[in-house]
């Protein structure tokens, strides 16, 4: 069997979760051009929390464009001299940048064989680039997808203990608009991992 069959072999439900993951990450790390904006307003949900939550984006970015999008995302995150959020592990778990978390998840990187890619500058404890990596470790992007105890390890390190508080307050910023449903979806997914994980695990 070739390394990329390995690679595509997964089960339905975990390509699904890994899609969520770096669908979240890539509206996360830039403001979402066109084309973006038309897949997540194709979107369908359900009556679940995740489903609601995916519908309301669905809805609100039909009535968002480029532009909108764009001078939303730069308030929320970048702003003059900073955003009115920090999205990074860092900050969220020690109340500055740069510190132990980043340490800890470059370290981790570095075993795992993830490397920053030459065009990115955030610190990697982004919120935008650990959606990125929870979805690569899924589906093997690094190498062969990640069992499943090694996926509840690395969330419950790098993700678990800051995404679902971060997400809420993009949902709730007075900003957020279309970030807010993207917030919402966050947090509803984040719960889910999270039980899902602990079940596993117990």
């Amino acid at each position: 069997m070739s390394a990329t069959a390995q690679v595509n072999q997964i089960a339905a439900e975990d390509q699904l979760r890994a899609d969520l993951y770096d669908f979240l990450g890539a509206l996360l790390a830039h403001p979402p051009k066109k084309d973006l904006l038309g897949k997540c307003e194709a979107l369908s949900g359900d009556d679940t929390d995740l489903g609601r939550a995916i519908g309301a984006l669905a809805k609100v970015a039909g009535a968002t464009n480029e532009k909108a999008a764009e001078s939303e995302f730069t308030t929320l995150f970048i702003g003059l001299g900073r955003g009115e959020l920090l999205p990074y592990a860092s900050y969220y778990l020690t109340g500055f940048l740069n510190e132990k978390p980043l340490a800890g998840l470059r370290n981790d990187m570095m075993a795992m064989g993830m490397t920053r890619a030459e065009n990115v500058y955030e610190p990697e404890d982004n919120i935008a680039s650990l959606m990125e990596m929870m979805g690569g470790l899924i589906t093997g992007r690094f190498g062969d997808p990640a069992p499943l105890d090694k996926q509840i390890i690395f969330f419950n390190k790098h993700i678990g203990p800051w995404a679902e508080h971060f997400f809420t307050d993009l949902e709730g910023s007075q900003n957020s608009v279309f970030y807010a449903s993207v917030g919402a979806t966050g947090r509803a997914f984040m719960q889910i991992e999270k039980e899902a994980f602990r079940m596993s695990a117990g």
